[in-house]
């Protein structure tokens, strides 16, 4: 074997233990968060946190229902505002304007991913909480507001995603549908989204990953009240504010079960990112 060969060896394996590395982490985490969620929900049942309504961890009571369904209807909600919003502004930069245009916009609209999440829930405090209490009722911090937080928040990640999509669409495919007859729009509709369909569901699924698993801003507007909401509303507490809000203080099986509340946060994530990438090849196929 010649000295070139050998390095180029140790180079690939440097490189299969650094790509494996990721992987590892990951499983790492996991086996800890299971690890110390998995026993408390062992001993009291996991209908008991998945189904129970009350959270009184000093009377072990730890019943998680109504921060499931929190952070369900949060996340839905932002994706609500969200998506339309971020797949109408990647279409338009990408078929409809100038490329000036698109150059100075998109960079732009990047930069708002690096705005930490404290400061869009300074904003909302300030602006959208006595705005949504002044005009609609109730006490502000609510589902309502922290979806609306939440969607401007996965804007970003939705519209530069669609967009290296949209641009990954051969000039072919708009050429000849153009040549066909077809508008602008209709080749939009019927060809470029549907040939970007896995590349726009991909981010969808990192903005839905990135509201599910949004704290800090959820805490200063979703009111962190643990009851099932009644209306969009309702103040309401979401899974990971619950970790953030107790983890500082608990001890013994309070820590356990915030760790369990953990473990179905993960499990919740996991199935969502599943069907939405079984709801993908579906309609590939």
């Amino acid at each position: 074997m010649t000295r070139l060969e050998r390095n180029e060896r140790l180079i690939k394996i440097a490189l299969l233990v650094i790509a494996c590395s990721a992987v590892s982490i990951l499983a790492v985490i996991t086996i800890f968060i299971f690890s110390e969620g998995t026993p408390i929900m062992f001993k009291y049942g996991f209908k008991s946190f998945l189904l129970g309504l009350d959270w009184y961890p000093s009377e072990q009571s730890f019943g998680l229902l109504p921060m499931i369904i929190g952070s369900l209807m949060v996340t839905c909600g932002s994706l609500i505002v969200g998506v339309p919003f971020g797949l109408a502004c990647a279409i338009f930069l990408t078929e409809f304007s100038s490329r000036r245009l698109r150059h100075i916009l998109k960079p732009i609209i990047e930069l708002l991913a690096g705005i930490p999440s404290v400061v869009y829930g300074f904003i909302g405090v300030v602006i959208l909480v006595p705005f949504i209490r002044e005009n609609l009722g109730g006490p502000g911090l609510s589902v309502l507001a922290a979806s609306i937080i939440l969607g401007i928040m996965i804007l970003p990640t939705i519209i530069s995603i669609s967009i290296d999509s949209l641009q990954a669409v051969p000039v072919s495919y708009r050429e000849g549908s153009i040549a066909l007859g077809a508008t602008k729009w209709q080749t939009t509709k019927m060809v470029t989204l549907k040939a970007a369909r896995s590349g726009i569901i991909a981010s969808i699924i990192l903005g839905m990953g990135r509201a599910i698993g949004e704290t800090m801003a959820v805490i200063m507007i979703a009111g962190n009240a643990i009851n099932i909401p009644n209306s969009v509303l309702a103040p309401v507490r979401t899974l990971t504010s619950n970790i953030a809000l107790e983890m500082g203080y608990a001890s013994g099986e309070h820590r356990e079960a915030l760790f369990a509340t953990g473990v179905i946060l993960f499990v919740i994530i996991m199935v969502l990112n599943t069907l939405a990438n079984l709801t993908s090849a579906k309609r590939k196929a």
